[in-house]
C-alpha cells in the first residue's frame, strides 16, 4: 500500500471510529432517559458500567490521531480533518458523561414517585439526542448546511430548559418533602442543556473543517 493510500486508511478508520463513539453514546443517552422514566435502577447502572467503552475508544480514536500527526505530518485540510476528530471525540466524550449523570440521578431519586410526568425532559432528551445524530452526520458529509440546522435547534432546548426550570423551582414550594428529587430533575435539565451545546461545538467543528475557519453559532 502506497504512503497515500495508507494515510486515507488511517484517516477513514478514524471517521469510523468517531461515528461508532457517536453510536455508542447515542445508546447510553437512549438508556438514560429510558431509566429514569421507568425509574428502572439496573438500567441506570448499566449506563454507568458501559461508559468505559466511551472512554476507550475516545482514547483509541485520539491515539490514531496523534499518531496520523506525527508519522504523516499533514496539511491543510487533512489536517483539520484530524484536528477536528480529536475535538469532536471529547465533545461526544462529554455527551456520554451526561448519559452517566443522569443515571445517576436516577439512582439517587430511586423509587419515590416522580413528583411530575417528565414530558419536557423527555422533549428536552430527544431534540438533544437528534442533535448529537445529525452533528455526527454533518461531520461524514462535510455538510455545513446540516450543521447550522443543528446549531438552531440549540434555542429549542434552552426554551425548554428555561421553561421546565421555572416549574421545578415552582414545585420546591409546594413540594418540599421532595426537595431531593427536584433537585436531581434539575441537574438532569442542565446535563441535556449541556449535551446540547456540546452537539452545537460538534457542528462549529464542521465549519472550521469545510470553511477552515472558526464559527460561534450560538451567537
Amino acid at each position: 500500500m502506497v504512503i497515500r493510500e495508507k494515510f486515507d486508511y488511517d484517516l477513514n478508520t478514524l471517521r469510523e471510529k468517531l461515528i461508532e463513539l457517536g453510536s455508542l453514546t447515542e445508546i447510553a443517552l437512549a438508556k438514560s432517559i429510558h431509566a429514569l422514566e421507568t425509574q428502572n435502577i439496573e438500567q441506570a447502572l448499566e449506563v454507568i458500567d458501559e461508559d468505559n467503552q466511551v472512554d476507550d475508544l475516545e482514547e483509541e480514536i485520539n491515539d490514531l490521531a496523534i499518531l496520523l500527526i506525527a508519522k504523516q505530518q499533514p496539511v491543510a485540510i487533512d489536517l483539520r480533518r484530524i484536528v477536528v476528530a480529536i475535538k469532536i471525540s471529547s465533545d461526544i466524550e462529554r455527551m456520554a458523561d451526561f448519559a452517566v449523570n443522569i443515571a445517576k440521578s436516577t439512582i439517587r431519586i430511586g423509587d419515590e414517585p416522580l413528583v411530575k410526568p417528565i414530558n419536557h425532559i423527555k422533549r428536552m432528551h430527544g431534540i438533544g439526542t437528534e442533535m448529537l445524530s445529525l452533528s455526527i452526520k454533518a461531520f461524514n458529509e462535510e455538510d455545513v448546511v446540516l450543521a447550522k440546522k443543528v446549531a438552531e435547534m440549540d434555542d429549542l432546548v434552552d426554551d425548554l430548559y428555561g421553561e421546565t426550570i421555572k416549574e421545578l423551582l415552582e414545585l420546591m414550594h409546594d413540594k418540599k418533602e421532595s426537595l431531593q428529587q427536584i433537585t436531581q430533575l434539575s441537574f438532569v435539565c442542565r446535563y441535556i442543556e449541556r449535551m446540547a451545546d456540546h452537539a452545537t461545538n460538534i457542528s462549529e467543528s464542521v465549519f472550521y473543517l469545510v470553511k477552515g475557519r472558526h464559527y460561534d453559532l450560538n451567537s
